[in-house]
């Protein structure tokens, strides 16, 4: 592919394609605009247009009410859509519940915005797909060596030991509303926990579309109004800026859990005053990013957010014309 910045350029308002005249996540509202996920800083209101998975779409709705997100259109996984001279298909990431490699095809070539993504199987969304492309445009939250997330299974084996050998407290687990929350969920369930799991109520709407939209997730509970005996030895979910405010104080003596990809860091996790340390991500590690542009081999690598630098020496050293694109806008630090 000779010139891809024809078919896909960087601009202050994000990724854009001037054969479809659409945006990919832009940071600011725009006339069109094509999702990846639903996370809010990749999906935000006042597009004119927005182009989803129908799981995407629904996210959005909910978190931001169906009159700020303007005309929805959606597409199933490998169905394709003309927008003037480009050619959309949404492909699965595995980062969470609906997320989407965008393929855009045109000019005579193929690039492909991966998104946020994740190799890691995740219960709650559809496994990631390696696409064929000339462009690879990747994420490199954790593009580093240094991050190389374990298992989630035995993490969440972790949480049950602590469980078992603390019975009169309570587990208070830290987990982003979208995707994090869900996946503990579902993991936990995996591992045979089938009583109620408790919930923060900002994390309540959410967990019911997950199910609405065909994700199991098991008895869910509001804490009770005497929650100082309840709760001992239950699991409690509430958002991470939750874990050390008033609400958190009715719980009996919780032993504070927090579920993210940074708490392989042990500095990130004495910050948070984090008791039990769950490296649980739905970013792909430092192997899954090379072992990603390892098995697709693109002409050219583009790194969008994160630790681009790294993950651009590495591809050179494989051969691999890379290059960071410096947009702005996309954070990193909650996953």
């Amino acid at each position: 592919m000779s010139a891809p910045e024809k078919l896909l350029h960087p601009t202050d308002r994000g990724l854009y394609c001037p054969a479809g005249d659409f945006y990919i996540d832009p940071p600011r509202p725009v006339a069109r605009a094509v999702i990846t996920h639903g996370h809010g800083d990749h999906a935000r209101p006042g597009h004119g247009a927005v182009l989803a998975t129908v799981e995407t779409a629904a996210i959005m709705v909910a978190r931001y009410g169906a009159e700020t997100i303007g005309k929805v259109e959606t597409l199933a996984y490998g169905e394709t859509q003309q927008i003037g001279a480009a050619t959309v298909s949404l492909h699965p990431a595995g980062h969470v519940l609906g997320s989407a490699q965008v393929l855009i095809e045109g000019d005579g070539g193929r690039i492909v915005v991966s998104g946020d993504y994740k190799r890691r199987p995740d219960p709650t969304c559809a496994p990631f797909e390696p696409v064929a492309c000339d462009v690879f445009v990747t994420e490199a939250t954790f593009a580093l060596p240094v991050f190389r997330h374990p298992p989630a299974d035995s993490e969440i084996a972790r949480l049950l030991h602590s469980v078992a050998l603390f019975p009169e407290r309570c587990h208070l687990v830290g987990a982003y509303a979208l995707g994090k929350a869900q996946r503990v969920i579902a993991l936990l369930r995996r591992a045979g926990w089938a009583r109620p799991i408790y919930l923060h109520g900002a994390l309540f709407a959410l967990c019911e579309l997950y199910e609405r939209l065909g994700v199991p997730l098991g008895p869910l509970l509001p804490l009770p109004e005497k929650s100082k005996d309840t709760l001992k030895g239950e699991i409690v979910l509430c958002p991470p800026s939750a874990l050390a405010d008033r609400w958190s104080r009715r719980l009996p003596d919780p032993v504070t859990c927090l579920a993210s990809g940074w708490m392989g860091v042990r500095a990130r996790a004495r910050q948070r005053g984090v008791e039990l340390p769950l490296v649980i991500s739905d970013h792909a590690d430092w192997d899954e990013l090379t072992g990603t542009l390892s098995e697709l081999r693109p002409e050219q690598v583009w790194v969008t957010h994160g630790r681009e630098e790294a993950l651009v020496h590495w591809a050179g050293t494989q051969g691999i014309s890379a290059r960071a694109l410096d947009l702005v806008g996309y954070d990193d630090d909650a996953e």
